[in-house]
């Protein structure tokens, strides 16, 4: 295999120089036709004891035909239809006038070969037919042999396997060529589908730093408040809530130092090992907002449900989204209800509040219809584009008599889950 594999690599600086020089490969082909026809004409096929060479020379006539229909082929590839036309042009001439006929139909046998190798097959077709037709004609009619000479049969094979085999070669190439668009669009395609998983999960880690950041500085700034309130008259409740502070404070750093270290690379040995918040850890969330001034109810069914980690972060997030909107928008006197219910193949999770009166413009609500108006955040439209990834949907708006309610029914199983665990 080595010497065979040792000549290919031998030829491939030859081929290069062709595929990049195709107007000397086909002068080079029109010079090798004309060699071809003029050696062929010395030989005479009907001598006394078979075909003979050198019993006849070829008339001058014959000789220039030959080469204007050589000529002819160094343009084939630009113009087919035109050489295909002179070449058979100048064949039946000679058919006609030659006895007997120089071999000047090898010139259309090349040229009837690259219109259907270069075209396609209904021009292949109009083309073929009627050049085979002629061809075979003129030498049957003609030709002092009889019409059905084993010349005149040639014509006919060799025009009819030159345009079988310029097809041939013709979808053969396409085939190729559809072959390398395929895979050159599944590469764009592998790319595409890559830069879409990042940004989907830059938009993941968007909502996590959102969420994080939302929910403990609004702790801090109440726990902050309380204790420059109560600072001169109370300083052991201004003590607590700064360690209330403190506390929320470092929780905060911790989860956005574990949230920042998934932009790092896979190797990095400080990349965080912990795994990703959930309704495991519900308990501690609501302790914190009652540590905050703000009583949270809690009901939940859903103890024995596992949830894949995509459903259980959002549920995680949501909950914690929505209380930090009460503490924020509802009043010091609102109070808070968290229920997690498992129904059928989802799992609703809902907040509650009996804050301000319905119609009451909540400022600072985070920009999102429902919440009655308002600028500045981004919280509720967040909670939304992170339930809907999962094929869960979230409705959220004021409740009748007052306070505001934000209900997210998540699927048990996710339909991201593969692309959020990605």
């Amino acid at each position: 295999m080595t010497a065979p594999l040792t000549g290919l690599s031998r030829l491939a600086p030859t081929r290069s120089w062709l595929r990049a020089h195709p107007t000397a490969f086909d002068a080079g082909l029109a010079a090798a036709v004309l060699v071809c026809m003029v050696v062929a004409s010395f030989a005479d096929p009907h001598g006394p004891h078979g075909p003979t060479f050198g019993t006849r020379t070829p008339e001058l006539r014959s000789l220039l035909l030959m080469t204007a229909a050589a000529g002819a082929l160094v343009f084939r590839r630009g113009r087919p239809v035109t050489v295909l036309a002179v070449t058979g042009a100048v064949s039946v001439a000679e058919l006609v006038a030659g006895d007997p006929p120089a071999p000047i139909a090898m010139s259309a046998v090349i040229a009837l070969y690259t219109v259907a190798s270069r075209t396609d097959r209904p021009t292949t077709w109009r083309v073929g037919l009627p050049t085979m037709t002629v061809l075979t004609g003129s030498a049957m009619l003609f030709g002092s042999a009889p019409w059905y000479s084993q010349e005149n049969l040639g014509i006919f094979a060799w025009t009819g396997m030159a345009a079988a085999a310029g097809d041939a070669v013709r979808s053969r190439r396409a085939f190729v060529d559809a072959i390398r668009e395929r895979a050159e669009r599944a590469e764009r395609t592998r790319d595409e589908e890559a830069r879409r998983r990042v940004a989907e999960e830059r938009l993941r880690i968007a909502r996590d730093l959102h969420d994080v950041v939302a929910h403990h500085i609004a702790l801090v700034n109440v726990q902050a408040g309380v204790a420059a309130h109560v600072m001169d008259k109370r300083p052991d409740q201004a003590k607590e809530a700064l360690s209330h502070v403190r506390e929320a404070s470092r929780s905060a750093l911790n989860e956005l130092r574990a949230t920042v270290g998934l932009l790092r690379q896979s190797g990095d040995p400080e990349a965080p090992t912990e795994p990703a918040p959930g309704l495991a850890v519900l308990d501690p969330l609501l302790d914190g907002f009652r540590r905050a001034g703000l009583p949270v109810e809690l009901a939940r069914t859903d103890q024995d449900t596992a949830l894949p980690a995509a459903v259980d972060l959002a549920a995680y997030r949501i909950v914690q989204e929505a209380l930090t909107n009460v503490r924020k928008h509802a009043g010091a006197a609102a109070k808070a209800e968290v229920s997690v219910v498992r129904v059928g193949r989802t799992v609703e999770v809902t907040v509650l509040d009996d804050g301000r009166p319905a119609g009451t413009v909540r400022e600072g609500a985070d920009g999102d219809p429902a919440a009655g108006g308002g600028s500045g955040g981004h919280g509720l439209i967040g909670m939304r584009e992170r339930v809907t990834a999962l094929g869960g949907t979230l409705t959220a708006g004021p409740r009748y008599g007052g306070g505001f309610r934000v209900q997210a029914i998540l699927p048990v199983k996710a339909r991201a889950e593969g692309d959020e665990d990605g």
